[in-house]
């Protein structure tokens, strides 16, 4: 195979169980597969330990901290994809693919930090000669907040990542039919709205997900319900672990304000569980009519009421559960892999 001519960034592996995380790893993979159809290939930039992970025969770049000063020997390579908007980590001699994946910090940060990152992704968008987001709402932020300078922006939704391992069952495993939902625990995730929906049954609320402080306001809003004994948040957990949750939970729950595409919605979807979003930023557009939608304030007793009548709805057949696992798995790494091979393609001319 020629020399590799494009280069995938996976700086952000990193950080293990992250939306961050799966999209390079899964989208890594599926780059690999398809470089087989043509005659250049593609290399990875990685941390050391996941060096020679999708297969021996492509070329890897090892991360190292010191290349947000200088990234040796980019010149070797034609096109650099970068997979995260905010990298620090881009080197300036080579065409630029730029993913986009949200704009979250608009949502998550106080108005005086907004200046700050989108300067810096700014920054990014001036020296990409493609832009991709992965949902049509990232695209209409973009659009909205930056100067694009007539560049190409494509939308490449991400893919449903299918688990063909065995699922774990946990060493705590929940004594009740449970809600479950999971994301590093963050303001922005939404979670202390769920609690109000144990009200008047005997549901558990699993919350898997890197914890932080925002942990003790989920906690403060239990006990202001009196459901504190029925509401766990474990921390992180391994896929064969969460792929358990989903498989057993009652409903999956997903409340977020700020998301640029939100894997695991369309992860519980194809187990065929009843969906329950917030009516924010891309998660209608992920979801459509396969979902639940809690009202735009996160009232309580709508909520109490759209989580019942939507349970109700769902056990009534009012979706269709394999149309809904067909909805999912329209979500295609493979697919997402070929559109990002036909942006390599025109760059390299």
């Amino acid at each position: 195979m020629n020399n590799s001519a494009i280069i995938f960034d996976c700086e952000r592996m990193r950080s293990p169980n992250t939306g961050l995380y799966f999209f390079c790893d899964m989208l890594a993979e599926s780059l690999s597969k398809e470089s087989d159809q043509h005659q250049k290939d593609i290399a990875f930039y990685v941390p050391k330990r996941y060096k020679g992970r999708w297969g021996i025969n492509h070329a890897y770049k090892v991360f190292h901290k010191f290349h947000k000063l200088y990234i040796p020997q980019s010149t070797k390579y034609d096109i650099w994809h970068t997979t995260f908007q905010l990298s620090s980590y881009v080197p300036s001699s080579n065409k630029l693919v730029l993913t986009v994946h949200d704009m979250n910090f608009l949502y998550e940060k106080r108005r005086t930090k907004h200046h700050k990152y989108i300067k810096k992704l700014q920054h990014l968008i001036d020296k990409a000669d493609h832009i991709v987001t992965i949902s049509e709402a990232t695209r209409s932020d973009i659009e909205k907040y930056m100067d694009l300078k007539n560049k190409p922006v494509s939308v490449i939704y991400n893919g449903c990542n299918i688990y063909l391992g065995d699922c774990v069952e946990p060493t705590k495993k929940p004594q009740h039919p449970f809600l479950f939902t999971i994301g590093t625990v963050l303001p922005k995730k939404n979670f202390h709205v769920l609690p109000c929906l144990l009200v008047d049954n005997d549901y558990e609320l699993i919350i898997a997900g890197m914890k932080s402080d925002y942990e003790k306001r989920i906690m403060e809003e239990a006990i202001r319900f009196g459901v504190s004994d029925r509401v766990k948040i474990i921390g992180s957990i391994a896929e064969a672990e969460k792929h358990w949750y989903l498989r057993n939970c009652a409903a999956f729950m997903f409340p977020s304000i700020a998301e640029g595409f939100g894997l695991p919605v369309i992860e519980a979807m194809y187990y065929q569980k009843p969906i329950f979003l917030s009516d924010h930023t891309c998660l209608p557009e992920i979801g459509g009519d396969f979902a639940y939608y809690f009202n735009t304030e996160f009232n309580e007793k709508e909520m109490q009421e759209e989580f019942k009548k939507g349970m109700d709805d769902f056990e009534n057949g009012g979706v269709d559960k394999e149309e809904m696992r067909n909805h999912a798995l329209r979500f295609s790494w493979d697919s997402a892999a070929k559109q990002y091979w036909q942006i390599y393609e025109k760059l390299l001319g």
